[in-house]
């Protein structure tokens, strides 16, 4: 299967080729600009380099969520313009388990914990751990605090790889609860169109229009409108 993979979840923007489990070509760009702006040039680019037709793809993947909520939208929309523009079937996979496939590398007994900042004192998290060479969850996707993360993972008594933007907030919430922490190698520890792609060779392709985004929390602007009705409603 030849898969087009997008990730736009956090502050870096990529996008993969990937055939069969290998990625043919990639491209990653954390230049602060907006997801909008330098995520179709980089596809054009894939394409344009791997003399690859686009309706050859089989699938366009995408992480859809957790993570940045305006960044969350601009994946979803992009890969289901592709979709609709190619004719082509939408696989949307988790943020965190498409970060737990940058884990390959982590000792068979550590447990996996991809980490997003969150703000408002959380993060997005799950745990997983490797299986016949393959990341396998542990528990659902969660907005969680990083004291009660790190309880969690002291109480499954392994040492932890921590990888994701989070990182560094998770490993020290680790530490204090002295579970010893493995920080993944920078070239691996940030979300990337790579774990993405990988994810998506296990799952089943489905139309666009079933492709959503995944929050797990209210946007900060929704917040902001519950309290405030929550306040007239308490007058």
């Amino acid at each position: 299967m030849l898969i087009l993979a997008l990730e736009t979840t956090a502050a870096a923007a990529s996008a993969a080729l990937c055939r069969d489990g290998e990625i043919l070509s990639y491209s990653y760009q954390r230049s602060g600009l907006t997801h909008s702006r330098t995520l179709l040039p980089m596809v054009e680019d894939l394409f344009r380099n791997t003399e690859i037709e686009k309706t050859g793809i089989d699938a366009v993947a995408v992480a859809r969520g957790p993570g940045s909520f305006t960044g969350v939208r601009i994946g979803v929309s992009t890969a289901k313009g592709l979709c609709w523009g190619l004719g082509k079937p939408a696989i949307g996979v988790s943020t965190l388990e498409a970060m737990a496939w940058l884990a390959l590398g982590a000792p068979a007994d550590a447990l996996i914990c991809p980490a997003m900042d969150a703000r408002r004192s959380q993060l997005y998290n799950a745990f997983f751990e490797l299986r016949d060479g393959k990341p396998a969850r542990l528990c659902p996707d969660r907005a969680v605090s990083a004291a009660d993360m790190a309880a969690e993972a002291a109480a499954l008594g392994r040492r932890v790889w921590v990888l994701g933007d989070g990182a560094e907030i998770a490993g020290r919430a680790l530490a204090e609860k002295n579970v010893p922490v493995i920080l993944a190698p920078e070239l691996s520890r940030w979300q990337s169109a790579c774990g993405v792609a990988l994810c998506a060779m296990e799952k089943d392709p489905a139309p666009a229009q079933d492709l959503l985004p995944v929050y797990l929390r209210l946007s900060q602007a929704e917040r902001e409108r519950q309290e405030r009705l929550e306040t007239i409603g308490n007058k």
